[in-house]
């Protein structure tokens, strides 16, 4: 695709996208629905659009979106050859909302990295964890020590150009496509094949798959989300994956839980303001405000305090969010811990029961993961 025709294309998307119509969902509806674009064009478009975001504040407003558009890829080709070149107090000024001064402890190195273009994370099953990296090539473990050794050959990052959703190992249930912090929310579980677990913002499943998966297909999970769209589409997802040992529910996060049972463990991957994911999706940057933020955190203790009560004694919480505000980790946790002294906090991944997973050093999404143990 030439310069012109990529500029072209990344317009008339940016045209397209608001705060009701987000630059994510306008891509899909637009990329998903031509289909004349190679891949490798969709995915340079993609890129195009995100770097716009990402460099909203260097940018002329009275110029054109063409005009702009243009101004950020060059923007983005001089951080690529020097970061260094953007001062931290600049980027801390403009690649930020002001907002969020207050709420991360904002460093170099997160500032920078969330300049620079995401990794692509998979998650193998187990049983193919020898012959996928040969079969589909581009696949590199991760360095992280928060990794379990026994967990290296199927936590693997992908640098390949292939777009994965169409490869016959995808459609055969070979591997997930989850963010390296999303599968360390799952290690941090550590699920046993003899347990019942909740999960109770399934979603549409990655992290029940990921249990699933841990718990070696047996034992009981289950998967409750507000939204039966999303208990479709994890279905659909279980299917290919060959996970049965789950049992799907609505539950709308009130105190009405959707069964009796007492769980061995409950893992509450809450609804949050998505902050971790900035990297990957820079224009949530723009539209996420303070007032989501205190409302969010207020589901989020709501969530912890009404699905404690089904948590069996001697059972384990895992709290999680993708975000890394101090409204939506700390204090929400440092709260649930102060309003149930029955809940013992434990350690997370071999750390302190609350831990910070930053972008910078996981090459990943931001994510934070506290947990307690219930008094037996």
């Amino acid at each position: 695709m030439s310069d012109s025709a990529l500029l072209s294309r990344a317009t008339l998307i940016i045209d397209q996208v608001s705060a009701e119509k987000p630059a994510d969902y306008v891509l899909r509806g637009v990329l998903g629905a031509d289909k004349d674009l190679h891949p490798s064009e969709k995915r340079d478009i993609s890129r195009a659009v995100f770097i716009y975001y990402r460099w909203l504040n260097w940018l002329d407003k009275s110029a054109s979106t063409q005009s702009r558009v243009a101004s950020a890829l060059d923007l983005q080709r001089k951080f690529d050859t020097d970061p260094s070149y953007f001062k931290t107090e600049t980027l801390a000024a403009r690649a930020v909302p002001e907002w969020v001064h207050s709420e991360i402890d904002l460093t170099s190195d997160y500032l920078r990295h969330l300049q620079s273009d995401s990794a692509l994370w998979i998650r193998v099953q187990k049983e193919f964890a020898a012959a996928l990296p040969r079969s589909l090539g581009n696949l590199a473990p991760s360095p992280s020590p928060l990794v379990p050794e026994a967990r290296r050959d199927t936590t693997l990052r992908y640098t390949g150009q292939t777009d994965l959703f169409k490869t016959s190992e995808f459609h055969q249930g070979v591997f997930e496509i989850q963010d390296l912090a999303s599968q360390l929310v799952g290690y941090a579980a550590n699920p046993k094949s003899t347990e019942t677990w909740w999960d109770t913002c399934a979603g549409e499943g990655g992290k029940t798959l990921h249990l699933s998966e841990l718990m070696e297909n047996k034992g009981l999970i289950w998967a409750s989300d507000r939204n039966t769209g999303r208990l479709a589409t994890l279905r659909k997802r279980a299917g290919r994956a060959q996970a049965f040992n789950y049992r799907a529910v609505t539950w709308n996060g009130g105190p009405f839980l959707p069964t009796k049972t007492k769980f061995d463990g409950i893992l509450i991957d809450a609804p949050c303001s998505g902050v971790g994911t900035w990297q990957r999706n820079p224009h949530a940057r723009w539209t996420t405000t303070p007032n989501d933020v205190k409302e969010l955190a207020e589901i989020q203790l709501q969530l912890l305090n009404h699905a404690a009560p089904a948590l069996k004694p001697g059972g384990r919480l895992v709290y999680a969010v993708c975000t890394l505000t101090k409204s939506e980790t700390t204090k929400v946790a440092n709260a649930f811990s102060a309003a149930h002294p029955d809940f013992i906090p434990d350690p997370v991944l071999g750390q302190g029961p609350q831990l910070h997973l930053w972008p910078h050093e996981l090459n990943a999404n931001g994510m934070f993961i506290a947990a307690w143990k219930r008094k037996a």
